[in-house]
């Protein structure tokens, strides 16, 4: 506890949680703008002359508790990417301030110190999940009362999506922390991790649309094989949305990415030399 303790007065002391935490309410922000008019568009229902296919797809993701859960966990998108930058930060400016032999030389038990890292990353991802949840909490039935679906707060689909949201944004602290042991660099660790999930989210979705197009929707599935876009799986709602895999398949797949991630980095941290 010592260690963590340790490693959260190390963040409290910079400006950098703060900066984060600013662009991810603008960021917060701009998302619930576009979540509101896309679901004022999917309330109303009228969608034209689309294939049967889109039809299916548009009526599973217009349903209640597909659009409540959608507003419940807004912000996620961004939301994972700044923890995700935050956990490297943890670790990589030790070594940009330097700072990271006096950390060794005072607790020279190296997994100690990364496991007080990640608990430490994972802690502050978790306070970034309960702002952004409490905002959502309070806007959410706002918007969803002026389009007549209701607030679905009895649902146990959308506090089981909010669970999961806080899920996602610790098992991305924990990827940003694995990330900053692997690129000591703060530079090239960042921009690698900009790269890897939106580079990743963006490439895959046009890949996979790609290859579905020419080879059938059951593509679309392996669609969970991407980090970033296995953490949108597992905010659904109750109502399956054809083509896509199931709500607890993104998680199984987020957990197992952030297990290696975390094994990795404890094993790098203790064989590295630190000079």
């Amino acid at each position: 506890m010592t260690l963590v303790r340790s490693e959260l007065l190390k963040i409290r002391t910079t400006s950098t949680w703060w900066i984060f935490g600013l662009i991810s309410l603008a960021l917060w922000a701009l998302t619930l703008f576009f979540n509101w008019l896309q679901t004022e568009a999917l309330a109303g229902g009228d969608f034209g002359e689309v294939p049967a296919d889109q039809s299916d797809q548009l009526q599973a993701v217009s349903a209640a508790d597909n659009l409540a859960a959608n507003l419940y966990t807004n912000g996620q998108f961004f939301g994972l990417l700044i923890v995700l930058l935050l956990g490297i930060v943890v670790v990589t400016s030790e070594f940009f301030h330097q700072t990271v032999t006096t950390t060794f030389l005072t607790a020279p038990h190296r997994s100690a110190v990364m496991l007080a890292k990640l608990v430490a990353a994972g802690v502050l991802a978790l306070l970034f999940w309960l702002v952004t949840t409490v905002l959502n909490l309070v806007t959410a039935p706002l918007i969803l009362n002026s389009v007549d679906v209701g607030s679905q707060l009895g649902s146990g689909a959308i506090w089981r999506a909010i669970a999961l949201n806080g899920l996602a944004y610790l098992l991305w602290s924990v990827l940003g922390v694995g990330l900053g042991v692997l690129i000591r660099s703060q530079i090239g660790a960042t921009v690698t991790g900009i790269l890897f999930y939106l580079g990743g989210a963006i490439g895959a979705v046009i890949v996979l649309s790609l290859l579905a197009s020419r080879y059938g929707d059951w593509i679309n599935k392996l669609q969970l094989l991407v980090p970033s876009l296995a953490s949108g799986l597992m905010v659904g709602g109750d109502t399956d949305i054809p083509g896509n895999p199931p709500q607890w398949a993104g998680a199984l797949v987020l957990i197992g990415y952030a297990v290696v991630a975390g094994a990795i980095g404890v094993a790098t941290i203790r064989k590295r030399d630190i000079s």
